[in-house]
């Protein structure tokens, strides 16, 4: 199955943080898929920017080398990557001086979508975008991409919504969040809201519960010093899980546009209940072997921040008034995982018997390893010998189902950018979002401070600490198996 892919407007894109890890890790390789994929005009320009001394010969064969670590070896045509870095342009700029500043304006054309990256700390976000207006780079249709964090409370993030708001209208921002950019993630949404199927069995009469699970297997590796300031709570949930409950939880927007996808799910998190703290799980990873353990990652003996946590969610509203949502993340689990599996309850009365056991439909909405999504469904054991029910999935593997021609599912990051350059912010978070999210999220972690409580410790390897499965077991519950 051939995908139909639509060229965008031509545009100039500036990376701020051009020779950075993210840049050279996921924007920089995406940028060339798109490429590679005829998405991109035949003008369409790249332009590095950060303070590193290089001519565009120096940046491109920095680029070539980032191409060749990080693309797979299929992805690499000599030929391909010849006509890609052709379009890449240099600039040594410093974001709070004024080098480079004008050596950027004069590359800019006019006439085109004008974009530029902030993949740099957020303390240079202010300055990079009073610059960018001080030197009349960028203008009322320019567009800024902001990665997060967002802030690391409600206090930063207002303050930070602010210092954008003074040079770039809300229109113009566009803050990135990778998970809404995997195409399972959207076909959430599609799967909801385009199939009389599954809609009007998705609210608390028909499901049971709702469980978001995003497991890793690396641990903080060399971002000890940033994560032990931040934990599993900041780092993932605040934003990434989030975003998932509120696809999930949302009531159907009255159109697929922007601001009307957006104020549904403001209107998720602003229907969040406080948690009570007997329904949180913080844990450590604690080696007793060779490998380190969490406190040997950050250097920090007497850390109490998470790498795991479990938590049990109530949205209070109509839709889903009594039905729990329990999300869980952390480092230096069994397997990386990310899914969202939606329980349905039990059929209210069972003709086959008490021997037939307990079957429950299951709705598997799987964003890592293998894009896809399963619906378990009961039916008879072939064969003899009575009423013998089994569970079996009915599987849509997108690999499978819409790969056959060979043809790549473009990654989160293509897909994102793409739509900063045609000017669509569906995907993107809105500055209120992100103030919401924070608003409800400083409670939670301000009590577990205030009670200065110890995360539990758990094994590297295992599903995390024994009392996040208690969390479940309480309530005859039961977490999904964390495994490839």
């Amino acid at each position: 199955m051939v995908s139909r892919v639509i060229p965008v407007d031509d545009f100039d894109l500036v990376i701020f943080g051009g020779t950075g890890d993210l840049a050279r890790r996921k924007i920089l390789p995406g940028l060339y898929r798109r490429f590679v994929a005829g998405q991109m005009p035949a003008e369409a320009r790249i332009i590095g920017a950060a303070r590193s001394e290089l001519d565009d010969e120096g940046y491109r064969q920095d680029v070539r080398d980032a191409l060749k670590e990080f693309l797979a070896k299929a992805d690499q045509s000599e030929e391909q990557i010849a006509a890609f870095l052709s379009r890449l342009h240099y600039v040594s700029i410093d974001a709070r001086g004024e080098d480079g500043w004008k050596e950027l304006n004069q590359l800019m054309r006019d006439g085109v979508v004008r974009a530029f990256y902030f993949s740099v700390a957020p303390a240079l976000f202010g300055d990079l975008a009073e610059r960018l207006h001080h030197h009349k780079i960028a203008g009322r249709d320019s567009r800024i991409v902001v990665e997060k964090p967002f802030g690391r409370d409600l206090e930063s993030a207002k303050a930070l919504n602010a210092t954008l708001a003074e040079h770039f209208d809300e229109t113009q921002i566009y803050r990135i969040d990778h998970y809404l950019g995997k195409e399972t993630v959207q076909n959430l949404m599609v799967v909801r809201f385009a199939n009389v199927l599954f809609e009007p069995l998705w609210n608390a009469q028909y499901v049971d519960h709702i469980q978001i699970t995003v497991a890793e297997t690396v641990g903080v590796g060399g971002r000890g010093s940033y994560y032990d300031k931040s934990g599993a709570m900041r780092d993932m949930v605040q934003n990434h899980l989030m975003q998932l409950l509120c696809l999930i939880a949302m009531e159907p927007p009255s159109r697929f546009d922007p601001d009307a996808v957006r104020d549904e799910k403001l209107k998720v998190i602003r229907a969040l209940d406080p948690v009570d703290p007997a329904d949180i799980v913080r844990g450590q990873y604690e080696a007793k072997g060779k490998a380190n353990s969490y406190i040997d990652d950050v250097e920090n003996d007497e850390s109490r921040t998470e790498s795991f946590i479990a938590m049990k969610l109530h949205v209070s509203n109509w839709r889903w008034a009594g039905t729990p949502f329990y999300i869980r993340t952390g480092k230096r689990l069994r397997a990386r995982q990310s899914e969202i599996a939606v329980v349905f309850k039990d059929a209210p009365h069972s003709i086959f018997g008490a021997q037939a056991g307990r079957h429950r439909n299951i709705l598997t909405i799987r964003l890592q390893p293998n894009d896809g999504m399963k619906l378990g469904v009961t039916i008879k054991e072939p064969g003899p010998g009575g009423m013998r029910l089994i569970d079996v999935p009915l599987d849509m593997t997108f690999a499978d189902a819409l790969g056959s021609d060979g043809e790549a599912v473009p990654e989160a990051y293509e897909r994102l950018i793409m739509d900063v350059v045609r000017g669509n912010q569906t995907l993107f978070m809105r500055g209120d979002e992100v103030e919401a999210a924070w608003a409800w999220t400083d409670p939670i972690i301000n009590g577990w401070q205030d009670r200065d409580d110890r995360p539990h410790e758990y094994e590297p390897g295992t599903a995390g600490p024994e009392e996040a499965a208690m969390l479940m077991h309480r309530e005859n519950r039961r977490w999904r198996d964390i495994k490839e």
